[in-house]
């Protein structure tokens, strides 16, 4: 299987208290599953339609795994944390 990238995008936050502590709680979960953050925060430059957002990309070995991650109890928890705090999306794409 080829590795899978994750993007993970806020379209808004609405409470920066919840988006911290689950940004506090989510990397042990990532690499638990075996995943590595390749790059977060907000963009240094945006061109076209670029949209000043906060992103975050990873990657996992397999879409298995990185869905054992994403429905993992622990990630679950992270996700009660942050509750209404921000829309997100995430996104599982095959690595090239």
């Amino acid at each position: 299987m080829s590795k899978v990238v994750c993007i993970v995008t806020y379209k808004e936050i609405t409470d920066q208290a919840k988006l911290a502590a689950y940004a506090a709680m989510a990397p042990a979960t990532v690499e638990k599953y075996g995943g590595q953050f390749l790059a977060r925060g907000y963009p240094v430059a945006l061109r076209e339609s670029g949209q000043q957002e906060r992103t975050v990309v990873g990657i996992w070995e397999s879409i298995d795994v990185a869905l054992q991650w994403y429905e993992s109890p622990e990630y679950k928890e992270c996700l009660e944390v942050l509750g209404d705090g921000a829309l997100h999306d995430i996104k599982f794409l095959d690595h090239i």
